[in-house]
């Protein structure tokens, strides 16, 4: 079991914790990224079932070499102010998860280098070094956020009404309804509407107000 903490701050990944949505650069290395740009900002609006959109994206992948995850985290951008939070956090006795519809192939790189504690994500089937255009495993939905949120706090010992959820597309909007106080980042206008809180500037360093002390 891990140590207790004082609190918990759970953040998605793209366009959240990152600038970027990694299956675009993926798809990029298919010749295929304005399409799944596309399906993707659909998908965050909340326009279409989050698990079949991402089955569709990620078949769009089918053929991609796997060293195209080290060209992908070359080109990840960290939001800025995401260093600044997680001090932050962990100054004042908290943690930092992130869960994402995104790929562990690429936050088992970021994540650690950031500072985050503990993160879940989808992972990519591969066959001959390279990608099948199949998931591995059970989709990180909408739902599979908000649970993971819940586990959390319980390993952590952190009570949920002393959770902070992050998140800009549709399919964080359970987590955000699970947390304490659920904030909207960098969000779309149906997340806005439905958040606690909204954070207008890009820069993740405004969450710390909203921290305990």
């Amino acid at each position: 079991m891990p140590a207790p903490a004082r609190f918990l701050v759970v953040l998605d990944a793209d366009s959240t914790l990152i600038r970027n949505e990694v299956i675009e650069l993926l798809a990029d290395e298919a010749g295929r990224g304005a399409e799944v740009a596309a399906a993707t900002e659909a998908a965050m609006r909340g326009e279409v079932d989050f698990a079949a959109s991402l089955r569709s994206r990620v078949s769009a992948l089918t053929g991609v070499p796997v060293e195209a995850f080290a060209r992908a985290i070359a080109r990840i951008e960290p939001t800025p102010g995401v260093r600044e939070l997680i001090d932050a956090v962990h100054a004042r006795g908290g943690r930092v998860g992130v869960v994402s519809g995104g790929f562990h192939e690429v936050l088992d790189t970021v994540a650690p280098d950031l500072g985050v504690d503990v993160w879940r994500a989808n992972r990519l089937a591969v066959a001959d070094d390279a990608l099948t255009g199949e998931v591995d495993g059970p989709i990180v939905d909408a739902a599979a956020k908000a649970d993971t949120l819940r586990e959390w706090a319980a390993d952590y010992g952190v009570p949920i009404g002393l959770t902070f959820a992050i998140g800009d597309g549709a399919n964080d909007l359970r987590m955000m309804a699970a947390a304490g106080l659920g904030i909207a980042f960098n969000a779309k206008p149906a997340v806005r509407a439905q958040a606690d809180v909204v954070v207008g500037r890009v820069d993740l360093a405004e969450v710390i107000a909203l921290l305990p002390r």
